[in-house]
């Protein structure tokens, strides 16, 4: 795996962006760890998501075209869930229980029609950074991989606060995300929450945070385009 090669494949201006020498210096121990990982694991246990959607995120939208960023904390660890975004699965997987809660919330939030699917997109497409605080992990071993991606996704929500050319909603979901915010200049809409897992959420400070609408609120006052947050109907 070389992580180099599939950074130059992201469509969108991410593939110069992060070959900069501020994000480079980070590469090397990610790349080292995930060829640890292979050489000791795989085939028998699996390094979630696949390599060619490891930077997936970045691919619907270049820098000035995000208007929001949903820090996510850890991928997926079982087969066939991770996808490259945050809480995102793929169509014809069971929704995950952090997504169902989010769902939950959108519903109650802005009257949301909860969809048969997990398959976030459309939200991508519509510029919104599905960022998870690692972009991988092993299988069966949640945040096994925090500690090396943690100072690259680090300097990418720094990177954004600093060069976006228009005020950014973040929305920081958890311990992990939250620490993210300190990265964050104060001309973006920052929104912190509990988790939406249901360990966290059922705990409260989840249900009835009403991010999507202030979200949209948001927008709304700086002259951008709401978010439809309506993925079902989009595809």
């Amino acid at each position: 795996m070389d992580l180099k090669i599939l950074i130059k494949n992201i469509k969108s201006d991410w593939n110069t962006i992060l070959l900069q020498l501020e994000f480079k210096k980070y590469i090397t121990p990610i790349q080292e760890l995930l060829k640890k990982e292979h050489e000791i694991y795989v085939p028998d246990i699996q390094i979630f998501p696949p390599q060619n959607l490891i930077f997936k995120a970045f691919e619907y939208c270049n820098l000035n075209d995000i208007r929001v960023v949903i820090m996510g904390q850890d991928c997926y660890h079982a087969p066939g869930q991770a996808m490259g975004l945050c809480f995102s699965v793929p169509k014809d997987k069971r929704i995950p229980p952090s997504l169902r809660n989010i769902y939950k919330e959108l519903h109650n939030d802005i009257g949301f029609e909860i969809p048969s699917h997990g398959d976030l997109t459309p939200w991508a497409k519509q510029g919104v950074l599905l960022l998870n605080s690692a972009l991988t992990v092993r299988q069966s071993t949640p945040m096994s991989h925090m500690k090396v991606w943690k100072p690259f996704t680090d300097s990418i929500i720094s990177y954004i606060s600093k060069n976006s050319s228009k005020p950014i909603v973040f929305m920081l979901w958890g311990n992990s995300s939250k620490s993210k915010q300190k990265f964050i200049d104060k001309r973006h809409k920052i929104l912190t929450s509990h988790h939406p897992s249901p360990l966290s959420a059922n705990r409260g400070g989840w249900f009835g945070c009403k991010h999507f609408s202030k979200c949209n609120d948001f927008l709304e006052t700086i002259g951008e385009k709401k978010i439809n947050w309506d993925n079902h109907i989009l595809e």
